[in-house]
């Protein structure tokens, strides 16, 4: 009897072994696959990274008064209110803009001036005419600057009666 509770002893001492080394390989091996390899990743050199890095800020400049203009619809005319806030990169944007607001209120009152009843109903229409706002100030500012100052035309109010 005394060699089978030597031997039982011998079987837990055994297992208890097997179940440390266990714990011990599976914890090296969690840590190793935590922390990775040692190797430095390569660097990332795309263009969007690097201009990611680079964005300047974003300011908002109000151009003081609404737009009041009236649009041709099949029945009758309409009059139309937007008030509009530009977005541009940088102060030097920024500055720029307030420069020129006479020039993009008047650019703007163009591309307004070219929008019909029909296509300012719809939100789709709306974000057409934002669009062609904003490729004619750009090409304006293109002209006058060098460059094209603003990024986008916000809609900040919009009522047509």
């Amino acid at each position: 009897m005394a060699e089978g509770a030597e031997n039982t002893g011998s079987k837990k001492k055994l297992i208890i072994i097997i179940a440390l080394v266990v714990v011990l390989l599976g914890g090296g091996v969690g840590a190793w696959l935590l922390t990775g390899d040692d190797s430095p990743e390569p660097e990332k050199s795309t263009v969007a990274t690097q201009q990611a890095t680079q964005v300047e800020p974003a300011y908002y400049v109000i151009l003081p008064q609404p737009f009041i203009f009236n649009v041709t619809g099949d029945k009758r005319d309409r009059l139309v209110q937007v008030k509009v806030q530009l977005m541009v990169r940088g102060d030097s944007n920024e500055a720029v803009a307030m420069q020129h607001t006479p020039l993009i209120e008047s650019t703007l009152l163009q591309a307004f001036g070219a929008a019909t009843v029909e296509q300012l109903r719809t939100p789709s229409g709306r974000i057409d005419l934002r669009t062609q706002a904003l490729s004619a100030i750009q090409s304006a500012m293109m002209k006058v600057s060098g460059k094209q100052v603003v990024e986008r035309v916000l809609f900040t109010g919009f009522v047509m009666q």
